[in-house]
């Protein structure tokens, strides 16, 4: 036996491949581990990441969102403001509808009322004509006599001359004469200057009603300042005119043709 034989071996025993095998395997195991650990780990570092970048899209969203919900707002407020002032619009057309209503019923009372009080004068006027052609009329049968004197007697001397003469519109003398033509004449003879024409005849003198007349006078049909025939009233209840082409210059009793009215020049 060597002198070294009880002594151990400072060299390591050399270990089975057995235990290798394991030893490799549990080093891969816990590589594996870690690796997996550092997948994870890297992953969990990552997230932060993804949610950084999602919200921007989702701030973008809200965003637009209440742009949205805004405009909405400003929409509806606009809407009610535009139907505020329709509401006014109307109502202040009804209330000046309701005025001008009134207004016209006012002015339709109005319009009433004087063509009433008109239709009334009318009825009282009328009334007076019939009245003065009644007088006119029984004057005029009665047969009395009314001598005219001076230059009344003149103007009827002048007109009486021109009976049985023709008329003939606008004609002034001496073969023939239209209404106001002979009057003018007649009265140019004693040196009183007369208008030419009906109208303004029977507003030149004096407006005296048919119930006092006296000869002379001159008598008018229509209204005063609008006449369309003229004469002159000779007493008696006669007048000479030059009535038409027909009949020519003529004397005729005053209910033959009863006047309007007449005026007094002399």
């Amino acid at each position: 036996m060597s002198h070294t034989a009880h002594i151990r071996s400072h060299r390591k025993p050399r270990r089975s491949a057995s235990s290798l095998a394991m030893r490799a395997g549990v080093a891969g195991g816990v590589l594996s581990s870690l690796a997996v650990a550092g997948a994870s780990g890297s992953a969990t570092a990552a997230e932060p990441v993804t949610q950084t970048l999602e919200l921007p899209t989702l701030t973008a969203d809200l965003a637009a969102q209440a742009a949205k919900s805004a405009d909405a707002t400003q929409q509806a407020a606009a809407n009610y403001q535009l139907q505020a002032e329709r509401d006014t619009a109307a109502a202040n057309a009804a209330k000046q509808a309701k005025a001008d209503l009134a207004e016209a019923k006012k002015k339709a009372a109005e319009a009433k009322k004087k063509a009433e009080e008109a239709a009334r004068r009318e009825a009282a006027a009328r009334a007076s004509r019939n009245a003065d052609r009644t007088t006119l009329a029984a004057t005029s049968d009665s047969g009395s006599t009314s001598t005219a004197t001076g230059s009344a007697a003149s103007v009827i001397a002048f007109v009486k001359a021109q009976i049985g003469k023709s008329y003939v519109l606008g004609a002034s003398g001496p073969s023939a004469y239209d209404c106001s033509g002979l009057v003018q004449s007649a009265f140019k003879e004693i040196g009183v200057s007369l208008p030419r024409v009906s109208q303004d005849q029977s507003t030149s003198g004096t407006q005296v009603s048919l119930s006092n007349l006296q000869p002379g006078d001159i008598l008018y049909w229509g209204s005063a300042g609008s006449a369309y025939h003229v004469a002159v009233y000779v007493g008696d209840g006669m007048f000479v005119g030059a009535q038409n082409p027909s009949t020519g210059i003529v004397e005729k009793p005053l209910s033959y043709d009863p006047p309007t009215g007449a005026v007094r020049v002399l």
